[in-house]
């Protein structure tokens, strides 16, 4: 969820395992904004770094500031199957 605490916003990003190898993050709030990385933990601060400089650009333009009306949770979840899978 997007809040604004202290100067602190949250924002969903989804992480994803590139094809080419790396991951890639998108932000959906940000009109899905996406950066790629080598490393998981290089795409968490690029993405971080990509976030406020979207944020910044758009304070300098006077545009609104996008909060995340509800928290959305991802999650992998496990289930049995219950046949072979060949």
């Amino acid at each position: 969820m997007s809040k604004l605490v202290k100067n602190i916003l949250e924002y969903t990003v989804i992480f994803e395992v590139a094809e080419e190898g790396g991951y890639i993050a998108r932000v959906p709030i940000l009109d899905d904004f996406a950066t790629q990385s080598d490393t998981f933990e290089e795409t968490v601060a690029n993405v971080k770094d990509a976030i406020q400089g979207v944020i910044g650009v758009m304070k300098e333009e006077g545009l609104d500031i996008p909060f995340e009306k509800y928290e959305t949770i991802f999650s992998k979840i496990t289930v049995d199957y219950p046949f072979a899978l060949s």
